[in-house]
């Protein structure tokens, strides 16, 4: 088990968003989170995340209770052991390809040569590797996507949290993403917990839970 969450309580004035969310998720699954807009997914997401704080409950990845580091060790946890892709991919647009890849890397100490070689292999990998001195703005969307998913793998995370990320692609860009999560879990054994309203997504993955009114069930 890599992820166990328990008692996950969150809200947001007086209005309740998790309550009392419980949710295990084995080493190298594939995990998909659907409901309705509103249920709760994205939130549970961030806390998982490390990206909000819940109310109330523990949350242990690979046997951290990060419920109880700090705010800097939580900081520190989050870029060297958890990767990130969104819906909207957040790429810098005045760095390259390359360079957004590397900055997760750079904020860890890694040495410029050494992370830019490592995001060559990433970008390589994932199929952009002649685009890797191109901005943003000269990428196409499934294109930028796929850097964004290099730039959650550069520190060889733990976890990967995935909140609709095929949700801005078209139905072929999107099948060629859902196709590399798999082929990534298969030749380097990432987990991946990903919030989506894609139903091919859903039903190819290793589970689906199903989240309703700020719970799972």
């Amino acid at each position: 088990m890599i992820l166990k969450a328990s008692n996950i309580y969150k809200a947001y004035g007086s209005l309740p968003i998790l309550k009392g969310v419980d949710i295990t998720v084995d080493r190298g699954e594939i995990v998909s989170i659907v409901g309705a807009s509103g249920a709760g997914k994205s939130t549970l997401l961030h806390i998982i995340g490390t990206l909000d704080k819940p109310d109330k409950g523990e949350i242990y990845i690979d046997d951290v209770p990060i419920h109880k580091l700090s705010a800097k060790d939580l900081s520190a946890f989050r870029n060297n052991h958890i990767g990130f892709v969104f819906q909207f991919h957040h790429l810098l647009p005045e760095f390259s390809a390359l360079e957004n890849v590397c900055i997760p890397a750079f904020i860890g100490g890694a040495k410029p040569h050494e992370a830019e070689k490592k995001g060559m292999e990433l970008l390589d990998l994932l199929g952009v590797a002649d685009r890797a001195h191109h901005k943003p703005s000269q990428l196409s969307g499934g294109e930028q996507q796929r850097v964004s998913v290099a730039r959650a793998l550069i520190n060889n995370p733990k976890i990967i949290l995935a909140d609709e990320p095929s949700g801005n692609l078209d139905s072929e860009n999107a099948a060629a993403l859902h196709k590399l999560f798999f082929d990534l879990r298969a030749s380097m054994g990432h987990t991946f917990i990903i919030v989506t309203h894609n139903e091919d997504l859903a039903n190819i993955s290793d589970r689906t839970v199903h989240m309703k009114d700020g719970n799972i069930y």
